[in-house]
C-alpha cells in the first residue's frame, strides 16, 4: 500500500486540473442537493488496482461521498463485474468520476499487463521486476500496479542503488580508465550497504566487471544463446539480470536460460488502460 499522504497529492492535483474554476456543467445542471449512486463496472476481464486511488478521488471532492470496494488492490475480475458502489452528492460523483476512471484504468492496466508477464515465466526462477519508464509524477501508484500484479519493483529512483549503463562507462573510459578500475574506485565512496549493478551489452565486458565484485550484472539485449554463456561465466558470482527485447512472446525464453531477474519496461511505459465505467443508478 503506497503512503496515503502521496496519494492525496496526486489525486489533488488532478482534480485541480480537471476542474481549476470548479465543474461549470454540473453546478448550472444538478441540483445541489441531489444524491447518486454509481456503479464501478469492468468493461473487460483484468486485475484491479488504484483502491487509494478511487477512495481519494471521491473523498477529496466531498467528504460526504462513500466508497464501497467490492475488490481490493491484485484481484481478478471479469467483465461485467461492479468493482465498487459510489454514492454521495450528485455533483461530487460527476467532478470525480474521470479522475477516478483515469488513474484505476491505468492501473489496472498494468496489474494486468505485469499478471500476464508473470504468469508467463512460472515455473522458473526468474523474477519480473519494472524499470524507471514510468509516468512523470506517477511513480509510486505504478509501481504499486506492478506489485498488484504479481511483478517486483527495481530501484525506485537515482538515488536509492547504483546503475552503472552504457553511457556511463563510455564517459569513463573517455578519460582513460580500465572499467575495473573505475568501479572500484566508485566502491571506496559508497556506503559499504549500498546496492551495485553494472548493465554490459557485449560478453567481453563480463569478466571486468565481476572483478570489481558488483553485486548485480545486468546483460542487455543478449541472445538467448549469449544470455547462457553469460550466465556460465559469472558462475553464481553476481545476480543476473536480463533486459532489453522483452515482451510476451520473449519472456518466458529469456526466463528458461536461468537468470534471476528480467527488467521490462513495457509494464509502464506503453500499457493500454484498461476500460472500466461508472454506471450512474
Amino acid at each position: 500500500m503506497s503512503d496515503q499522504r502521496s496519494i492525496d497529492k496526486l489525486v489533488e492535483t488532478a482534480l485541480n486540473e480537471d476542474a481549476p474554476w470548479g465543474d461549470i456543467t454540473s453546478n448550472n445542471l444538478v441540483p445541489a442537493a441531489a444524491l447518486s449512486r454509481a456503479h464501478l463496472v469492468a468493461r473487460e476481464p483484468g486485475m484491479f488496482s488504484g483502491t487509494q486511488l478511487l477512495e481519494a478521488a471521491f473523498r477529496l471532492v466531498d467528504p460526504q461521498t462513500r466508497v464501497e470496494l467490492h475488490i481490493s488492490d491484485g484481484e481478478a475480475f471479469e467483465r461485467g463485474a461492479i468493482l465498487a458502489i459510489i454514492t454521495g452528492p450528485s455533483r461530487a460523483l460527476l467532478r470525480a468520476e474521470r479522475i477516478a476512471l483515469n488513474f484505476t484504468q491505468r492501473m489496472s492496466g498494468i496489474a494486468t499487463q505485469t499478471a500476464r508477464y508473470v504468469e508467463a515465466v512460472k515455473g522458473t526462477k526468474a523474477r519480473i521486476v519494472d524499470t524507471r519508464k514510468t509516468t512523470p509524477g506517477l511513480r509510486i501508484v505504478e509501481r504499486q500496479a506492478v506489485r498488484d500484479g504479481g511483478g517486483h519493483n527495481h530501484r525506485t529512483s537515482l538515488s536509492d542503488a547504483v546503475m552503472v549503463k552504457d553511457n556511463h562507462l563510455v564517459a569513463v573510459l573517455a578519460q582513460g580508465m580500465t572499467i575495473t578500475e573505475a568501479l572500484t574506485q566508485m566502491k571506496t565512496r559508497l556506503p559499504h550497504t549500498t546496492h551495485i549493478e553494472v548493465e554490459v551489452d557485449r560478453i567481453d565486458q563480463i569478466e571486468p566487471v565481476l572483478a570489481a565484485g558488483i553485486h548485480t550484472i545486468m546483460l542487455d539485449n543478449f541472445t538467448n544463446e549469449d544470455l547462457k554463456e553469460g550466465l556460465r561465466i559469472i558462475g553464481g558470482r553476481a545476480i543476473v539480470e536480463a533486459s532489453g527485447g522483452v515482451n510476451l512472446d520473449t519472456v518466458a525464453d529469456i526466463a528458461r536460460t536461468g537468470v534471476d531477474v528480467i527488467s521490462v519496461g513495457a509494464l509502464t511505459h506503453s500499457v493500454r488502460a484498461l476500460d472500466l465505467g461508472l454506471d450512474f443508478e
